[in-house]
């Protein structure tokens, strides 16, 4: 019945449908790409081609070291969309899971998570992702990933807490509660599917905002590692005036292809979200 929903759905709106596809073209050749790409040969300095317009041995033309654009173009979208899934999935599992427990149980528990989440909530959440990323030594991508995803689950525990407090108030809680169901067995397998549809609605905008903000750190430097392509590093080639106006080879394509990411994912995410509204309506 889901898949049938998850189907018909996208039928009846061609603008998902056809985001859909594009996503998933746009992910198979970023992949498939970034795993026949030579890192290494694509960041390697060469000061005889640098800014060498598109055509001859560059197809999107090269960045002020001389290295291929297309070449990190490929590579940084794959490192942009993986930190983005692995902080939104992370991020989710986190949020959702603390939030149905403070919820449901409520009293001690849910004062003990609410404050602690309240506690990083006030924090300058930005500046301390800054902070820590000049201080962690050996930084690389499994650093930037832990450092945002300990920042961003906070959101989601205090949203899906709120939902879970109305739910658990329901005469099928109280039902599976007379009827001798677990605690566990209640929160995850009877109250979290009821909430299926806001979790999909947050998780794939949260997906395409967590792209958003790994791409707008490294355009401030304090994403990624320079060594290591990221979609924000091509886009902060524009803070040169030159660049801006003369050279737009560099960072046009990173900036429509974050575009078309981010309105691709919201577009499927909202067909989802009408399926599993649907699904719920039937019960």
């Amino acid at each position: 019945m889901g898949i049938r929903m998850i189907i018909r759905e996208f039928k009846k709106d061609r603008l998902a449908m056809f985001s859909l596809v594009l996503l998933v073209a746009l992910l198979l050749i970023i992949f498939i790409g970034a795993a026949v790409t030579d890192q290494s040969k694509v960041m390697t300095v060469s000061i005889f081609d640098k800014y060498a317009p598109p055509g001859g041995n560059f197809l999107l033309g090269s960045d002020e070291g001389g290295r291929d654009v297309f070449g990190q173009l490929i590579i940084g979208a794959k490192n942009s969309v993986a930190i983005g899934f692995l902080i939104t999935i992370i991020t989710t599992i986190i949020g959702v899971g603390l939030g149905i427990i403070s919820g449901y149980y409520g009293g001690v528990i849910d004062n003990i998570l609410m404050r602690f989440v309240d506690f990083i909530m006030i924090l300058p959440m930005i500046m301390m992702i800054i902070v820590l990323v000049s201080i962690v030594p050996k930084y690389n991508v499994t650093s930037f990933v832990i450092i945002m995803s300990a920042f961003y689950w906070v959101g989601k525990a205090r949203l899906f807490r709120s939902k879970t407090l109305s739910e658990a108030r329901k005469d099928y809680v109280s039902a599976s509660k007379t009827l001798g169901t677990g605690d566990f067995k209640i929160m995850f397998s009877e109250i979290m599917p009821n909430l299926s549809s806001l979790i999909i609605t947050n998780l794939t905008m949260n997906f395409a905002a967590n792209i958003g903000i790994e791409t707008t750190l490294s355009f401030l430097g304090f994403g990624l590692p320079s060594s290591t392509p990221s979609l924000g590093t091509l886009i902060g080639y524009a803070s040169s005036g030159d660049v801006l106006s003369n050279k737009t080879w560099v960072w046009v394509p990173a900036s429509i292809l974050i575009l078309v990411l981010m309105l691709s994912i919201n577009y499927v995410g909202q067909a989802f979200k009408r399926s599993a509204d649907a699904r719920q309506r039937l019960g």
